[in-house]
């Protein structure tokens, strides 16, 4: 497994590691709050996953078996301040877990990811269809 330290945005390689399985998807509904996009372009995967409030250092992005693109995090429920009367809480707290088995042409060495406006962009860009065939 390979793991971007602490900071899940910068440019730490991930493992480059091969394996057969064909694009999945699981999902794990303990937080709900994790919708993701997966969209392929002609250059690349690309997740968009909404992560309101989050901060990084509140999500891990990781590669597992070599081919399973794991988004991870907490998103942990603000300290009450006894002096106030709180109403009503309906912003949802806890972790979250989403997992995308991707296809051959993925370069898992390669995957980057960043932070717009609450949404996390994750990119894994693909091989040539040339690349492809001769791996």
């Amino acid at each position: 497994m390979s793991i971007i330290p602490n900071n899940p945005f910068g440019d730490a390689p991930f493992s480059a590691a091969l394996s057969t399985t064909g694009p999945e998807l699981t999902h794990n509904p303990a937080f709900l709050s994790s919708q993701v996009d997966w969209e392929e372009t002609p250059e690349a995967h690309v997740f968009k996953a909404d992560i309101t409030g989050m901060k990084k250092e509140e999500v891990k992005v990781e590669v597992e078996d070599g081919r399973v693109l794991q988004i991870r995090g907490e998103r942990i429920m603000e300290k009450e301040d006894t002096s106030n009367a709180c109403h009503r809480v309906e912003r949802s707290s806890g972790k979250f877990m989403r997992s995308f088995t991707l296809p051959a042409n993925a370069k898992m060495d390669r995957v980057s990811a960043s932070m717009e406006d609450g949404v996390l962009i994750v990119t894994v860009p693909k091989q040539h269809e040339t690349q492809a065939i001769e791996n």
